[in-house]
């Protein structure tokens, strides 16, 4: 959706283009503005290439702030129409962008990054110039940043789709034109429009067998995402679990995980500090399950369910787990029949905070490397347990 294009040094093509998704984000977007720059005229001067912000209308002026940045390479500024927030929106303006440009490479970065050097547009381009199409990002981070991450997405792409993506909606990627122009043209659902968009890619990646890599990048370190937890889990986990409904007969008789190549820093620099209130989110676990009930003994196994209500109602909350994996393919097999998808979803929520307060619980006193190992193991385990969704899948 593409409503106006500002290209103060009309480019009309680029061999290598740096994309920045944005809403809000004039306190922020001149970091990466210049760091961009400073990469592709280091790594590659001899290159035709151009910053492209691709923004959802911002009412804080991004526009003024980006264009206004001081750059060696030329910058494109696009933007949505008036009131139509969506990362997916300027994400498919940034492909359709690319394809007209003519590139054949795009980096994308977090427009909030306060952690990104030149050297990260060298990790990214360099491997798509090497024949991948896509590149995804391992960082250092905070043993509670990305949940979502973490307890659902990893483990579906781990455990459905057998390839071991650490971070499957990282916000920061390369891909090439020719994944570009094959996203496109695959349907798109309303919640890939908005943070369904990340893992709407990895997924694709790996269901159209494209070439994936994952590149070493150090520390991220951006604006907390709490704030958006909300909205986010609900389109996320629902492009996932629509991508997974969708595509059951490429995943159903994968087995072996791959390991992609890894590019890009090997040794990682300490996580970004992060602030943890354990009592707001056993709080939200609560109100979520508790407003969720009729839906959720709905749709789970009677055993796992009687399971959960005792520890919501005044017991402990400790979320095996085994317990985590059963209930997320409960609800996918749900969610393929569900009149309500969105709804079926937000049931989920409260056991999905749960599910991360039981984890904080455990690993608590552990070091990140310790915690790391923790949810590999999770996601080994949605691996083993496959054969119980193919089985309600089937049925």
């Amino acid at each position: 959706m593409f409503e106006r294009e500002v290209n103060t040094s009309n480019v009309t093509q680029a061999d290598i283009v740096v994309g920045l998704a944005s809403f809000n984000e004039a306190d922020s977007i001149d970091y990466p503005t210049q760091q961009a720059s400073l990469g592709l005229k280091k790594y590659y001067g001899d290159q035709t290439s151009c910053i492209l912000n691709c923004d959802n209308h911002s009412p804080d002026d991004t526009e003024s702030v980006f264009l206004g940045t001081e750059t060696d390479v030329p910058k494109i500024y696009v933007t949505t129409p008036p009131d139509t927030p969506g990362k997916g929106y300027n994400f498919e303006n940034m492909f359709r962008k690319v394809l007209e440009l003519d590139a054949e490479v795009l980096v994308c970065l977090d427009a909030d990054l306060l952690s990104v050097t030149p050297e990260w547009v060298k990790y990214f381009t360099d491997p798509i110039m090497a024949g991948y199409d896509m590149v995804n990002p391992i960082y250092s981070r905070h043993k509670y940043d990305g949940t979502i991450t973490n307890s659902i997405c990893y483990p579906l792409v781990y455990g459905l789709f057998c390839r071991n993506v650490r971070q499957p909606i990282g916000g920061d990627f390369a891909i090439s034109r020719r994944f570009a122009e094959h996203l496109i043209q695959q349907p798109w659902h309303r919640t890939t429009e908005e943070y369904g968009i990340d893992i709407f890619m990895t997924m694709n990646a790996i269901l159209g067998d494209f070439n994936i890599c994952e590149t070493g990048l150090g520390a991220k370190i951006h604006k907390p995402s709490a704030p958006k937890l909300g909205p986010m889990f609900i389109q996320v986990v629902s492009t996932a679990f629509l991508t997974v409904i969708r595509n059951y007969d490429k995943w159903k008789d994968l087995d072996t995980i791959d390991q992609p190549p890894l590019y890009g820093l090997r040794h990682l620099d300490p996580p970004q500090e992060l602030n943890v209130d354990r009592t707001a989110i056993e709080k939200q676990a609560r109100d979520s399950f508790s407003g969720s009930q009729a839906l959720l003994e709905k749709e789970l196994s009677p055993t796992l369910y009687k399971e959960l209500a005792a520890m919501f109602d005044g017991g402990t909350i400790d979320i095996a787990p085994e317990q985590w994996v059963t209930a997320v393919y409960d609800m996918i097999a749900a969610f393929r029949d569900a009149d309500d998808k969105i709804a079926l979803v937000e049931s989920l929520k409260g056991l999905y905070f749960g599910r991360a307060l039981s984890f904080m619980n455990k690993t608590w006193d552990m070091s990140t490397e310790q915690a790391e190992s923790e949810i590999l193991a999770g996601a080994q385990l949605f691996h083993a347990q496959r054969g119980y969704l193919i089985q309600k899948l089937e049925a």
